[in-house]
């Protein structure tokens, strides 16, 4: 467990079937329409129960609590082989900034390296500073560009991190 800046704990934890609907809602929150930072349409529970079912994928859960615990973010990846993907992350609208990006990433850095994962890939909006600085703090670096990536016309950034 770790503290965001606010003095609450971050928990991080693999999520469940039963998370599909709070992993919907989050993605929501984070992406939707009410989210002008973003341009992505909102992944729906359906789609959130087959990120869980995969055999391969990684979704991760982190609440923040100080008596009750709060959904505050979440995490997506894929693994193929010794490499994997960082297929979404987010965190709400006033939890950002605190810690649990970095705690979600981390934790899910550990989880893929133990499972024989030797390197993470990230595709970000150019545009996106914010993400793009957290992966650099964590050591990835550019390789990439994917001009035309999003459904809005920006591009991506390629990045790698080696773990």
């Amino acid at each position: 467990m770790t503290r965001d800046e606010n003095g609450e704990d971050i928990e991080i934890r693999q999520a469940a079937a039963l998370d599909a609907a709070l992993l919907a809602a989050l993605h929501a929150a984070c992406f939707g329409k009410g989210d002008q930072s973003s341009q992505l349409r909102a992944w729906d529970e359906a789609a959130m129960a087959q990120f869980i079912a995969g055999p391969t994928t990684l979704c991760l859960l982190a609440t923040v609590a100080v008596e009750e615990p709060r959904p505050v973010g979440f995490l997506i990846a894929r693994a193929a082989g010794d490499e994997a993907e960082l297929i979404t992350i987010g965190v709400v609208r006033g939890s950002r900034n605190r810690g649990a990006g970095r705690t979600l990433l981390q934790h899910a850095s550990d989880t893929l390296k133990t499972s024989g994962v030797q390197t993470l890939f990230f595709e970000v909006d150019e545009t996106n500073a914010p993400a793009i600085a957290l992966y650099r703090a964590l050591g990835a670096e550019a390789v990439g560009r994917r001009p035309g990536y999003y459904e809005n016309g920006g591009d991506a950034a390629v990045l790698r991190l080696d773990l």
